[in-house]
């Protein structure tokens, strides 16, 4: 009778534990992820087409997203021209994206003179381990980065349509076949589905930041951005330890579910530093809570 009763348990805590990043997962794909693969962008640009698009006209992953920067084309283009690992940096998360380089953990914040003219072919690094080669280019207009792979399974396209004589918008798209027959590549893959839509608005916001003037982010904020990720996460893989390893696992499950939506709201919301520095150290306190109430039953 008692292992009937432990087997049932198990399952139960295991369906429990299950459920979260089912719930997860579930979540990004029907709430997250349609508003963020157009971000920014319009409904003419979203559907429209672009530089890049016929070098793979069937993808797995397409987003485009846009911004509004007060300038004119030619005063973009050399912050594009100029950008990725080991050159300009990518102006979004220099503590993660520019990690290793040799050009500095900072993202440019002048003009490189050196690296204002790609031309088709050249080697575009994106990682101290990953490159991608330039694709079609007309300056001032947009440049495309693409794989090697004939026919290609990865573009990236910035275009610049200007709207009046003072106003651009600055549009990317991205466009990736997903490898479904090779684990390795799935995973980076996968990784760029997440990943993606945080990476790429805060390279927009960086790229009109820098052509306006405006103050540039501190690395200081970043990881402090960085770490209320990590905060929320461990507390998230804290919690779902928990509904296996304490008395109130339905308590672990429910923080668990409550981590699982932080994570989704740090991650591409963008709340206020403060407010997610509070939500994660709330979560904490619960977690902390819990256990506190768990072991001193155990005592008994």
């Amino acid at each position: 009778m008692k292992n009937h009763a432990w087997r049932r348990a198990s399952v139960l805590r295991l369906l429990a534990a299950g459920s979260v990043p089912f719930m997860l997962v579930a979540v990004y794909l029907l709430a997250v992820r349609p508003s963020q693969l157009r971000r920014g962008a319009t409904t003419v640009e979203f559907a429209g087409p672009m530089p890049g698009d016929e070098l793979m006209p069937h993808a797995t992953f397409l987003a485009t997203r846009a911004i509004t920067v007060d300038a004119k084309p030619e005063a973009i283009w050399p912050w594009l021209a100029q950008m990725g690992y080991r050159r300009a940096g990518f102006y979004g998360y220099d503590l993660i994206e520019n990690i290793g380089s040799p050009a500095g953990i900072r993202s440019a914040s002048t003009i490189v003179p050196a690296l204002q003219h790609p031309q088709p072919g050249d080697l575009f690094p994106i990682s101290a381990v990953a490159h991608l080669i330039f694709g079609p280019v007309e300056t001032g207009r947009y440049l495309v980065w693409r794989s090697e792979a004939e026919p290609a399974d990865g573009v990236f396209t910035w275009e610049l349509d200007p709207i009046d004589a003072t106003h651009t918008r600055l549009i990317s798209r991205i466009r990736l076949r997903y490898h479904w027959k090779n684990p390795g590549k799935l995973a980076l893959d996968l990784f760029t589905e997440f990943a993606d839509p945080v990476a790429v608005p805060a390279i927009l916001r960086g790229i009109r930041d820098r052509v306006e003037g405006r103050p540039i982010r501190s690395l200081g904020s970043e990881a402090v951005e960085i770490l209320i990720w990590v905060a929320v996460l461990a507390n998230l893989c804290t919690a779902l330890l928990g509904i296996f390893r304490w008395r109130h696992w339905l308590r672990a499950w429910g923080i668990a579910c409550v981590c699982a939506g932080m994570l989704l709201l740090v991650l591409y919301a963008r709340p206020a530093l403060w407010m997610g520095a509070l939500l994660a150290l709330a979560a904490t306190m619960v977690l902390i809570r819990i256990r506190h109430l768990d072991l001193r039953i155990t005592e008994r």
